[in-house]
């Protein structure tokens, strides 16, 4: 076996025991006495950065390849994490008739239930002009697209995930929606494409174009930002304070769908036989609930394919902006509990310890891995695995590997480790508001 493919398995191991993207992964693996180091690509000029947040990551990215600065450094990813809003609270149990799937939603950055507030406020605060485009026509908006790349400015487009294909998703997730990408150029008929890559990732662009306009409520939208220069420090500051006065403010309010008081009732309802939303009564035949684990394992872990809780990503942005705003250590500490506390929901949701879950969990990572690490040169790994992870999860979807007691041993388990994610929580939302 080659260093590489030992590498790759033993980086593929620690995510699926860890629940750590491929880089964090990495990092500690390559610590190893025979270290294999990533060497930065460009891709037609434009840097892969890799990152952890499709929408922070994307602007970090695209802020970086046209050189802005402030305060004497490139805006880090941590940094625009936390101005366009910081981490969010929401959760949804969908059910859907047409396959008995019932997937778990959980809304982790600001403003989640609204697909490019996050992107748009950030860019606001930092006074970024930005081009904005909703374009109903699909001729429309591939043109405006390329407008923008003939000019040499990446834009931020939003895919539905299973139609742009790289992640090799089943087709009953078709139109279910995605994540913002960065299309930062075009080979011939394929569009070059930053999905927090580390390497040369293309898709072709009839395909995305396709993927564009398939989700309604975000048909064709193009943001392209437009920087005039560096963000002067008093701008910085001020969109720091701005932005984590919002954060507590919106985090501290009393909604259940969109505030802490989410994780609360998400807590009461996996107990709650009951309630409509109540899990003993929706999984009382264990249809879908595999499902429903792996995608709270899946959304709560940085392996999966939206960066996981983003709590450290919350304290590593209020631990670098405590020399422009003053002591932020108290609320940096706290997140990094509620980071803690949401590592143990993810663990109690899909126990290793269950060899089914234990696959699902390696498999989750190993997709991650080949899109990340190896872009188009890891789509054939990537489809393989793909497929093997679907059809694992329809199987257990039909039959889960659980006893109806330890299924609610698992279900009272899970509460407490919510309830314990919420009381964090409260308290890193106190300190943030404290601040400034």
């Amino acid at each position: 076996m080659t260093r590489q493919k030992q590498l790759k398995l033993r980086i593929r191991a620690r995510m699926a025991r860890t629940g750590e993207s491929y880089s964090t992964a990495r990092r500690h693996v390559a610590g190893a006495p025979t270290p294999v180091e990533h060497t930065p690509v460009e891709h037609g000029g434009y840097r892969l950065r890799g990152g952890a947040h499709p929408e922070s990551a994307a602007l970090a990215n695209v802020l970086a390849h046209h050189g802005v600065r402030a305060a004497g450094g490139e805006l880090s990813e941590a940094l625009l994490f936390g101005v366009a809003g910081g981490p969010g609270a929401g959760y949804i149990l969908w059910e859907f008739e047409r396959d008995g799937s019932r997937p778990v939603v959980l809304g982790f950055f600001s403003q989640w239930q609204y697909h490019d507030r996050a992107v748009l406020a950030g860019l606001a605060r930092l006074g970024v002009p930005a081009t904005v485009e909703r374009t109903g026509g699909t001729v429309t908006a591939a043109r405006t697209l390329a407008a923008a790349l003939d000019a040499g400015t990446p834009a931020l487009v939003w895919p539905d995930r299973r139609v742009a294909g790289y992640w090799h998703l089943p087709a009953h997730l078709d139109g279910m929606g995605g994540h913002p990408v960065v299309v930062h150029g075009r080979d011939g008929d394929r569009y070059r494409v930053d999905d927090r890559v580390l390497a040369p990732l293309t898709v072709p662009v009839a395909q995305l174009d396709a993927a564009r306009a398939r989700v309604g409520s975000y048909k064709n939208l193009l943001v392209v930002p437009r920087p005039e220069g560096d963000v002067p420090e008093g701008t910085l500051r001020d969109a720091v304070l701005d932005a984590i006065a919002d954060c507590a403010t919106r985090l501290g309010g009393t909604s259940s769908s969109f505030a802490l008081p989410a994780w609360a009732k998400w807590a009461r309802t996996i107990t709650d036989g009951t309630a409509a939303k109540g899990w003993p009564r929706v999984f009382a035949d264990g249809r879908g609930l595999v499902g429903a684990l792996a995608s709270v394992w899946e959304g709560a872990s940085p392996a999966g394919m939206t960066g996981g809780h983003l709590r450290d990503l919350t304290a590593a942005f209020l631990e670098e902006v405590e020399p422009l705003v003053g002591p932020t250590a108290p609320a940096a500490r706290a997140w990094r509990a509620a980071a803690a506390a949401w590592h143990e929901v993810a663990e109690t949701a899909l126990p290793v310890d269950v060899p089914e879950f234990a696959r699902l969990r390696e498999l989750t990572a190993a997709v991650q891995q080949a899109v990340v690490a190896e872009g188009d040169g890891g789509a054939p790994d990537a489809a393989a695995v793909a497929a093997e992870l679907w059809a694992l999860r329809a199987e257990l979807d039909g039959s889960p590997p659980l006893t109806t007691p330890e299924r609610d041993d698992l279900f009272a388990a899970l509460s407490a480790r919510l309830r314990e994610a919420h009381a964090a929580e409260k308290v890193a939302v106190a300190e943030m508001a404290a601040i400034g």
